[in-house]
Protein backbone atom coordinates (compact mmCIF):
# COMPACT_ATOMS: atom_id res chain seq x y z
CA UNK A 1 0.00 0.00 0.00
CA UNK A 2 0.90 3.65 -0.34
CA UNK A 3 0.45 4.87 3.24
CA UNK A 4 0.18 8.46 4.44
CA UNK A 5 1.19 8.89 8.07
CA UNK A 6 1.02 11.89 10.39
CA UNK A 7 3.31 11.98 13.40
CA UNK A 8 5.75 9.99 11.30
CA UNK A 9 8.85 11.25 13.11
CA UNK A 10 7.37 11.13 16.60
CA UNK A 11 8.20 8.61 19.31
CA UNK A 12 5.93 5.89 17.93
CA UNK A 13 5.69 7.02 14.31
CA UNK A 14 9.46 6.76 13.89
CA UNK A 15 9.14 3.07 14.78
CA UNK A 16 6.09 2.52 12.56
CA UNK A 17 7.69 3.93 9.40
CA UNK A 18 10.55 1.39 9.09
CA UNK A 19 8.20 -1.46 9.89
CA UNK A 20 5.84 -0.38 7.11
CA UNK A 21 8.70 -0.03 4.64
CA UNK A 22 10.11 -3.38 5.72
CA UNK A 23 6.72 -4.96 4.98
CA UNK A 24 6.82 -3.59 1.43
CA UNK A 25 4.63 -0.51 1.79
CA UNK A 26 5.41 2.92 0.38
CA UNK A 27 5.29 5.59 3.09
CA UNK A 28 4.58 9.29 2.80
CA UNK A 29 5.17 11.15 6.06
CA UNK A 30 3.92 14.56 7.12
CA UNK A 31 6.83 16.82 8.15
CA UNK A 32 6.69 20.28 9.69
CA UNK A 33 10.44 20.93 9.78
CA UNK A 34 13.59 20.36 7.77
CA UNK A 35 14.84 18.00 10.48
CA UNK A 36 11.68 15.88 10.30
CA UNK A 37 11.85 15.81 6.51
CA UNK A 38 15.49 14.69 6.62
CA UNK A 39 14.65 11.93 9.11
CA UNK A 40 11.90 10.62 6.83
CA UNK A 41 14.16 10.61 3.80
CA UNK A 42 16.84 8.78 5.80
CA UNK A 43 14.24 6.16 6.77
CA UNK A 44 13.31 5.62 3.12
CA UNK A 45 10.00 7.49 3.13
CA UNK A 46 8.64 10.27 0.96
CA UNK A 47 7.93 13.65 2.51
CA UNK A 48 4.85 15.85 2.48
CA UNK A 49 5.66 19.19 4.04
CA UNK A 50 2.94 20.68 6.21
CA UNK A 51 1.33 20.67 9.62
CA UNK A 52 -1.75 19.18 11.23
CA UNK A 53 -3.67 22.40 10.59
CA UNK A 54 -3.03 22.21 6.83
CA UNK A 55 -6.37 20.55 6.18
CA UNK A 56 -6.26 20.86 2.39
CA UNK A 57 -2.87 19.19 2.36
CA UNK A 58 -4.14 16.39 4.59
CA UNK A 59 -7.15 15.86 2.35
CA UNK A 60 -5.07 15.61 -0.81
CA UNK A 61 -2.53 13.27 0.78
CA UNK A 62 -5.27 10.97 2.07
CA UNK A 63 -7.04 10.90 -1.28
CA UNK A 64 -3.79 9.90 -2.99
CA UNK A 65 -3.07 7.08 -0.54
CA UNK A 66 -4.17 3.49 -0.09
CA UNK A 67 -4.39 3.97 3.67
CA UNK A 68 -3.85 6.57 6.39
CA UNK A 69 -2.27 6.31 9.84
CA UNK A 70 -2.91 9.34 12.04
CA UNK A 71 -0.52 9.52 15.00
CA UNK A 72 0.10 13.26 15.29
CA UNK A 73 -1.30 15.07 18.33
CA UNK A 74 -0.43 18.51 19.66
CA UNK A 75 1.09 17.26 22.90
CA UNK A 76 2.95 20.53 23.35
CA UNK A 77 -0.24 22.54 23.84
CA UNK A 78 -2.12 19.64 25.48
CA UNK A 79 0.30 19.44 28.39
CA UNK A 80 0.74 23.19 28.71
CA UNK A 81 -2.91 23.65 29.62
CA UNK A 82 -4.90 23.48 26.38
CA UNK A 83 -5.82 19.80 26.00
CA UNK A 84 -9.15 20.83 24.51
CA UNK A 85 -7.41 22.84 21.81
CA UNK A 86 -5.22 19.86 20.94
CA UNK A 87 -8.25 17.58 20.80
CA UNK A 88 -10.10 20.04 18.59
CA UNK A 89 -7.21 20.13 16.11
CA UNK A 90 -7.16 16.33 16.17
CA UNK A 91 -10.88 16.18 15.40
CA UNK A 92 -10.58 18.53 12.44
CA UNK A 93 -7.89 16.31 10.94
CA UNK A 94 -9.95 13.16 11.56
CA UNK A 95 -12.99 14.72 9.90
CA UNK A 96 -10.93 15.62 6.83
CA UNK A 97 -9.54 12.10 6.59
CA UNK A 98 -13.07 10.74 6.86
CA UNK A 99 -14.22 12.94 3.98
CA UNK A 100 -11.27 11.91 1.80
CA UNK A 101 -11.62 8.17 2.45
CA UNK A 102 -15.42 7.80 2.54
CA UNK A 103 -16.75 4.96 0.41
CA UNK A 104 -13.28 3.70 -0.52
CA UNK A 105 -12.95 0.72 1.83
CA UNK A 106 -9.41 1.91 2.57
CA UNK A 107 -7.88 1.62 6.07
CA UNK A 108 -7.71 4.53 8.47
CA UNK A 109 -5.89 4.03 11.78
CA UNK A 110 -5.65 6.55 14.61
CA UNK A 111 -3.96 6.51 18.00
CA UNK A 112 -5.91 7.15 21.18
CA UNK A 113 -5.36 6.33 24.85
CA UNK A 114 -6.39 3.81 27.49
CA UNK A 115 -5.90 5.94 30.60
CA UNK A 116 -9.12 6.45 32.53
CA UNK A 117 -11.37 4.42 30.20
CA UNK A 118 -12.68 2.30 33.10
CA UNK A 119 -11.05 3.53 36.35
CA UNK A 120 -10.61 0.99 39.13
CA UNK A 121 -11.23 -2.11 37.05
CA UNK A 122 -9.60 -3.83 34.11
CA UNK A 123 -10.67 -2.01 30.94
CA UNK A 124 -11.34 -3.94 27.75
CA UNK A 125 -11.62 -2.93 24.12
CA UNK A 126 -15.40 -2.79 24.56
CA UNK A 127 -15.20 0.00 27.14
CA UNK A 128 -15.50 3.62 26.09
CA UNK A 129 -17.60 2.92 23.01
CA UNK A 130 -20.92 4.51 23.96
CA UNK A 131 -21.82 8.18 23.71
CA UNK A 132 -22.27 8.16 27.51
CA UNK A 133 -18.73 6.94 28.15
CA UNK A 134 -16.63 9.31 30.23
CA UNK A 135 -13.06 9.64 31.41
CA UNK A 136 -12.15 11.23 34.73
CA UNK A 137 -9.75 13.97 33.69
CA UNK A 138 -10.09 17.24 31.85
CA UNK A 139 -9.84 17.31 28.08
CA UNK A 140 -9.55 13.57 27.53
CA UNK A 141 -13.31 13.32 27.00
CA UNK A 142 -12.85 15.18 23.71
CA UNK A 143 -10.15 12.75 22.58
CA UNK A 144 -12.41 9.82 23.48
CA UNK A 145 -15.10 11.39 21.30
CA UNK A 146 -12.58 11.60 18.44
CA UNK A 147 -11.94 7.88 18.75
CA UNK A 148 -15.67 7.18 18.72
CA UNK A 149 -16.00 9.29 15.57
CA UNK A 150 -13.27 7.25 13.90
CA UNK A 151 -14.97 3.98 14.79
CA UNK A 152 -18.22 5.33 13.28
CA UNK A 153 -16.49 5.77 9.93
CA UNK A 154 -17.04 2.05 9.37
CA UNK A 155 -20.60 2.95 8.38
CA UNK A 156 -19.20 5.31 5.73
CA UNK A 157 -17.23 2.67 3.86
CA UNK A 158 -13.89 3.16 5.65
CA UNK A 159 -11.94 0.35 7.29
CA UNK A 160 -11.37 2.46 10.37
CA UNK A 161 -9.68 1.35 13.57
CA UNK A 162 -8.50 2.92 16.80
CA UNK A 163 -5.31 1.77 18.53
CA UNK A 164 -5.47 2.77 22.18
CA UNK A 165 -2.02 3.31 23.61
CA UNK A 166 -1.23 2.90 27.31
CA UNK A 167 0.02 5.94 29.23
CA UNK A 168 3.57 4.70 28.98
CA UNK A 169 4.93 3.39 25.70
CA UNK A 170 8.46 2.75 26.85
CA UNK A 171 11.89 2.25 25.39
CA UNK A 172 15.31 3.81 24.98
CA UNK A 173 14.76 7.45 24.00
CA UNK A 174 11.33 7.82 25.62
CA UNK A 175 10.64 11.35 26.88
CA UNK A 176 7.11 10.61 28.18
CA UNK A 177 5.64 9.91 31.60
CA UNK A 178 8.42 7.62 32.84
CA UNK A 179 11.11 10.11 31.90
CA UNK A 180 9.06 12.82 33.62
CA UNK A 181 8.88 10.77 36.83
CA UNK A 182 12.64 10.30 36.77
CA UNK A 183 13.12 14.04 36.33
CA UNK A 184 10.72 14.84 39.18
CA UNK A 185 12.54 12.39 41.47
CA UNK A 186 15.86 14.07 40.68
CA UNK A 187 14.41 17.51 41.35
CA UNK A 188 12.66 16.56 44.59
CA UNK A 189 15.34 14.28 46.01
CA UNK A 190 12.81 11.49 46.55
CA UNK A 191 11.05 8.98 44.30
CA UNK A 192 7.36 9.44 45.00
CA UNK A 193 4.05 7.72 44.45
CA UNK A 194 0.54 8.82 45.38
CA UNK A 195 -1.13 7.32 48.45
CA UNK A 196 -0.26 3.66 48.85
CA UNK A 197 1.05 3.44 45.28
CA UNK A 198 -1.28 0.60 44.34
CA UNK A 199 -2.56 2.42 41.26
CA UNK A 200 -1.96 0.29 38.18
CA UNK A 201 -0.93 1.61 34.78
CA UNK A 202 -0.81 -0.49 31.62
CA UNK A 203 2.30 -0.29 29.49
CA UNK A 204 3.81 -1.47 26.22
CA UNK A 205 7.19 -1.30 24.56
CA UNK A 206 7.46 1.11 21.64
CA UNK A 207 8.27 -1.60 19.09
CA UNK A 208 5.32 -3.74 20.18
CA UNK A 209 2.96 -0.76 19.85
CA UNK A 210 4.36 0.00 16.39
CA UNK A 211 3.79 -3.59 15.29
CA UNK A 212 0.14 -3.40 16.33
CA UNK A 213 -0.39 -0.17 14.39
CA UNK A 214 0.99 -1.86 11.27
CA UNK A 215 -1.24 -4.88 11.84
CA UNK A 216 -4.24 -2.60 12.22
CA UNK A 217 -3.49 -1.00 8.87
CA UNK A 218 -3.18 -4.36 7.17
CA UNK A 219 -5.81 -6.49 8.89
CA UNK A 220 -8.12 -4.75 11.38
CA UNK A 221 -11.83 -5.05 10.57
CA UNK A 222 -13.80 -1.85 10.07
CA UNK A 223 -14.82 -0.22 13.34
CA UNK A 224 -12.20 -1.99 15.48
CA UNK A 225 -10.92 -0.73 18.81
CA UNK A 226 -7.56 -2.26 19.70
CA UNK A 227 -5.38 -2.13 22.80
CA UNK A 228 -1.60 -1.88 22.47
CA UNK A 229 -1.13 -3.23 25.98
CA UNK A 230 1.57 -5.67 27.09
CA UNK A 231 1.69 -5.09 30.87
CA UNK A 232 -1.92 -5.09 32.07
CA UNK A 233 -1.20 -3.06 35.16
CA UNK A 234 2.10 -2.05 36.76
CA UNK A 235 1.80 -0.60 40.27
CA UNK A 236 3.08 2.98 40.41
CA UNK A 237 4.84 2.14 43.68
CA UNK A 238 6.85 -0.52 41.84
CA UNK A 239 7.87 2.08 39.28
CA UNK A 240 8.90 4.47 42.06
CA UNK A 241 10.97 1.74 43.70
CA UNK A 242 12.96 1.09 40.54
CA UNK A 243 13.54 4.82 40.06
CA UNK A 244 14.61 5.22 43.69
CA UNK A 245 17.03 2.31 43.46
CA UNK A 246 18.70 3.61 40.31
CA UNK A 247 18.97 7.18 41.57
CA UNK A 248 19.88 6.23 45.13
CA UNK A 249 16.88 8.12 46.51
CA UNK A 250 14.33 7.30 49.22
CA UNK A 251 10.94 6.06 47.99
CA UNK A 252 8.10 7.96 49.62
CA UNK A 253 4.33 8.29 49.61
CA UNK A 254 2.84 11.64 48.59
CA UNK A 255 -0.62 12.48 49.91
CA UNK A 256 -3.26 12.83 47.19
CA UNK A 257 -3.92 16.46 48.14
CA UNK A 258 -0.21 17.24 47.64
CA UNK A 259 0.17 15.37 44.34
CA UNK A 260 -0.29 18.45 42.18
CA UNK A 261 2.41 20.36 44.02
CA UNK A 262 4.86 17.46 44.03
CA UNK A 263 4.30 16.02 40.54
CA UNK A 264 3.11 19.15 38.70
CA UNK A 265 1.05 18.45 35.57
CA UNK A 266 1.45 14.70 36.14
CA UNK A 267 -0.17 14.81 39.58
CA UNK A 268 -3.73 14.80 38.28
CA UNK A 269 -3.41 11.48 36.48
CA UNK A 270 -0.77 9.63 38.49
CA UNK A 271 -3.38 8.62 41.07
CA UNK A 272 -5.60 6.94 38.47
CA UNK A 273 -5.96 3.17 38.75
CA UNK A 274 -6.38 2.16 35.12
CA UNK A 275 -5.43 -1.49 34.40
CA UNK A 276 -6.21 -2.55 30.84
CA UNK A 277 -6.32 -5.82 28.95
CA UNK A 278 -5.52 -6.52 25.28
CA UNK A 279 -7.00 -10.02 25.20
CA UNK A 280 -9.54 -9.23 22.47
CA UNK A 281 -6.88 -7.51 20.35
CA UNK A 282 -4.60 -10.53 20.58
CA UNK A 283 -7.42 -12.86 19.57
CA UNK A 284 -8.51 -10.66 16.68
CA UNK A 285 -5.15 -9.92 15.06
CA UNK A 286 -2.77 -12.48 16.55
CA UNK A 287 -0.66 -9.70 18.05
CA UNK A 288 1.74 -10.86 20.76
CA UNK A 289 4.09 -8.45 22.56
CA UNK A 290 7.69 -9.57 22.12
CA UNK A 291 9.66 -6.90 23.99
CA UNK A 292 10.45 -6.74 27.70
CA UNK A 293 8.01 -5.26 30.20
CA UNK A 294 8.10 -1.80 31.78
CA UNK A 295 9.94 -2.65 35.01
CA UNK A 296 12.59 -4.67 33.18
CA UNK A 297 13.03 -1.82 30.70
CA UNK A 298 13.43 0.69 33.53
CA UNK A 299 16.06 -1.58 35.05
CA UNK A 300 18.09 -1.38 31.81
CA UNK A 301 19.19 2.05 32.99
CA UNK A 302 18.68 4.19 29.90
CA UNK A 303 16.02 6.31 31.64
CA UNK A 304 18.65 7.40 34.16
CA UNK A 305 21.36 8.68 31.84
CA UNK A 306 22.31 12.25 32.58
CA UNK A 307 22.38 14.73 29.67
CA UNK A 308 26.18 14.74 29.70
CA UNK A 309 26.47 10.94 29.71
Amino acid sequence: MRVFITGATGWIGSAVVPQLIGAGHEVVGLARSDASAAALVAAGAEVQRGALDDLDGLRKAAAASDGVIHLAFKHDIAFSGDFQGAADADRRAIEVFGEALAGSGRPFVIASGTLGIAPGRVATERDGQSAEAAVPFEGAQARLANAQLTVSFASRGIRSSVVRLPPTVHGDGDHGFMAALVGIARDKGVSGYVGDGSQRWPAAARLDAARLICLALEKAPAGSTLHAVADEGVAIRSVAEVIGRHLGLPVVSVDAEDAGEHFGWLGGILALDSPTTSELTRELLGWQPAEQGLLADLDEGHYFRTPSA
